[in-house]
């Protein structure tokens, strides 16, 4: 046996041979092909620092960079009756449904959940994109209804961030059925005097846009989100016309006055904690949340004056 060859060399090798990197470390800009460190790509609430492309973001990471410390209570929404329609493609819909869960470890393609944002309570939901393209089923009307009736219940503004593809066709008439539902959910918040802000995010089209996410009484955006009824593929392809550049992207609508910002995610919270507190006629939010500076305006007292 020889000790250098069997022992020692190959403990050298070991020592000095190349380590395998993870593959997840890394994501490549889809809009300007920058490599990104996923840590810093994850602290930038997935932005591109080169090109400030909006890549997609979970409900639950907005969440964390939404609400006060990160902390938040999801509020449970009541369960559907489970395919209702016994729907079948490709394969059956509740085969659909658990890959779906197990893509994205979410039950639904909606979360609500209530806690502080800048020391203002509120409630909110976000749908998942991921989650079957985030289409508008029964679980999503039901989530949008019990959304409204805790921020009536509680008294606060209800923020919703949309991204959706429309309605979910194995669901059928029962899913488009949630657009009025919808609609009478946010009448309530009108009737009741509370904010309702919709933020929406890419893609929100089909009847998600033309129901629930289209009724804010502010209506923000993010940058280049595509915004729709119908598709501008499906619009060229019926008309049989070239659509002007970035047509139904956030820029077009907001020059044509279908929004009222357009605003960097990045930039988000504190824009929505302006906006919220000046609907809610609240004084506005103290920078880093520090105590109110004292009032140098008034006068001093004299020592032993009441």
């Amino acid at each position: 046996m020889n000790w250098i060859t069997n022992y020692v060399r190959p403990r050298i090798n070991s020592l000095f041979s190349r380590r395998e990197v993870p593959e997840n470390l890394w994501t490549k800009c889809p809009e300007c092909g920058t490599m990104l460190f996923h840590r810093e790509l994850a602290e930038n609430l997935n932005v591109c620092s080169s090109c400030g492309h909006h890549m997609p973001i979970s409900p639950r990471e907005r969440f964390r960079n939404l609400f006060d410390g990160g902390i938040f209570t999801e509020v449970e929404v009541p369960k559907p009756v489970a395919d209702p329609l016994q729907f079948r493609d490709q394969k059956r819909y509740p085969d659909r449904l658990r890959a779906a869960q197990k893509a994205t470890g979410e039950p639904e393609a909606m979360l609500v959940a209530e806690g502080e944002m800048g020391r203002t309570p509120i409630v909110a939901a976000a749908q998942d994109f991921r989650f079957m393209g985030g289409s508008m089923g029964m679980y999503v009307g039901n989530a949008i209804i019990c959304a409204a009736e805790r921020a009536v219940e509680t008294g606060r503004p209800l923020i919703l961030f949309s991204a959706a593809g429309g309605a979910r066709m194995q669901e059928g008439i029962l899913a488009l059925m949630q657009m009025p539902r919808t609609t009478v959910a946010v009448e309530m918040l009108k009737e009741a005097g509370l904010p309702y802000i919709v933020v929406l995010t890419h893609p929100t089209t089909g009847g998600v846009t033309a129901s629930y996410a289209m009724l804010g009484d502010v209506q923000i955006a993010e940058p280049n989100a595509l915004i729709c009824f119908a598709g501008p593929r499906v619009i060229e392809q019926t008309i049989r016309e070239k659509l002007p550049e970035g047509f139904q992207r956030a820029e077009y609508l907001l020059d044509h006055g279908m929004l009222d910002r357009v605003t960097d995610r990045r930039k988000l919270r504190d824009e929505l904690i302006t906006i919220t507190r000046m609907m809610m006629k609240l004084p506005p939010a103290i920078a880093a949340d520090l105590p109110a500076p004292a009032d140098e305006t008034a006068a001093p007292q004299a020592d032993g004056a009441e």
